[in-house]
């Protein structure tokens, strides 16, 4: 029996979308947990480090079980992983049994985020790769926002404890679904061929593309992180508006990427690419120079709009150039990436000592410029990609 493409398309909308869920959960929840069990900075800090650490091993290990197992496993039980994480957040009191959770949520979003990249390049032809995995990324902003919505709209009716167990029930029927539809066939049958994989690593194509998501992920992050600290001081309203300012940036590229379905198809991807690169330096310029958080808003949303196209390209281009083993290939990039997401925060905390918290706009724009040099000095690879 044939897999149905639409079907398994819409799985993998369904697993970022949980992955949108599991990596702005604890953000979300933290300040109710933080109450509730009186904890101080380092221990609010024990909690949050594990949901990274959990995407990392999630992203290094779920390359090799597709490629080797298959998708549908690997969906089923990374979504359980989610469930179970989420699920104990809002059962368990005891903090071991809560930092378990909170490594859980991050090991099955990290290999969901993995395994639907994948899974959405493995079932498109050329032509509509790029567009696939831009609603894909439309599917993790919904996630993304869909989450804290929920928290703010019903936290004065029901506890958080009660809005997580629902998102748990989402899941769980999720799982079914998983489990009755078909999905492609694993790529390799038998054993696992461990020199390719390692040949891999140093194969220059696939090295410059992971690189170019390194500063696109530590760019990403360092917005996510940092904007409010920039904001604090500059914009005169109160905290709770200046953290509502960042959902313009997830906005930005939400609709960035409904945009990025159609243009993918019609316009070359590095011209794209480039454009998005030039438009969230004005965005960030614009921000330099906010005096009001209406306009750091829209700075905020011009810069999401411009950083939107970096992951569906790149992912695409990797998922073409090495379809016979695309899973660890993808895999490997996302390792790179949440790994310059990890180094670039830890500088940005060392360059705001240093040079202060104003340079935060500079520190982004030459990201984006060492991203643009990448693509200027590997152009002839990238045309033959496609």
């Amino acid at each position: 029996m044939r897999y149905n493409k639409t079907l398994v398309y819409i799985a993998a909308c369904i697993g970022i979308t949980f992955f949108g869920i599991a990596f702005i959960v604890m953000g979300s929840v933290l300040p109710a947990l933080t109450a509730k069990y009186s904890l101080d900075a380092v221990g609010s800090s024990s909690l949050v480090t594990l949901l990274p650490v959990g995407v990392l091993a999630g992203s290094l290990l779920f390359g090799i079980i597709v490629d080797r197992f298959g998708y549908k496993s690997l969906l089923i039980v990374s979504t359980l992983f989610i469930l179970l994480g989420i699920e104990g957040l809002s059962f368990f009191e005891n903090l071991n049994i809560l930092r378990i959770c909170v490594f859980l949520i991050g090991l099955g979003g990290g290999m969901l985020n993995g395994s639907t990249n994948a899974l959405a390049s493995d079932i498109s032809n050329d032509k509509e790769r790029g567009a696939k995995l831009s609603i894909l990324g439309v599917c993790y902003g919904v996630g993304a926002l869909g989450m804290p919505l929920l928290l703010g709209m019903f936290s004065g009716t029901y506890s958080y404890q009660i809005i997580l167990r629902g998102t748990g029930l989402f899941m769980l029927a999720a799982v079914f679904y998983f489990i009755v539809i078909k999905f492609p066939e694993p790529k390799i049958r038998q054993g696992f061929p461990v020199k390719e994989a390692i040949k891999l690593i140093k194969e220059p194509l696939l090295l410059f593309l992971s690189f170019f998501l390194f500063f696109q992920s530590g760019a990403e992050g360092l917005i996510n992180n940092w904007t409010t600290s920039y904001l604090d001081g500059r914009v005169a309203v109160n905290g709770d508006n200046v953290v509502l300012s960042l959902t313009f940036f997830v906005s930005g590229m939400v609709v960035s990427r409904l945009f990025l379905s159609y243009l993918l198809r019609i316009i070359k991807h590095e011209h794209i690419l480039l454009g998005g690169i030039m438009t969230a330096i004005i965005g960030m310029i614009m921000l330099n120079y906010a005096g009001s958080l209406r306009l750091a808003s829209v700075s905020l949303f011009i810069a999401g709009f411009g950083l939107a196209a970096g992951f569906p390209v790149i992912i695409s281009y990797i998922g073409k150039a090495y379809k016979h083993i695309s899973g660890t290939a993808i895999g490997f990039a996302m390792v790179i990436a949440l790994i310059g997401n990890t180094l670039l925060n830890y500088a940005m905390g060392y360059i705001s000592k240093t040079f202060g918290i104003t340079s935060f706009p500079l520190v982004i724009i030459i990201l984006l410029l060492i991203q643009a040099i990448i693509l200027f000095t590997n152009s002839k690879k990238i045309k033959n990609i496609y």
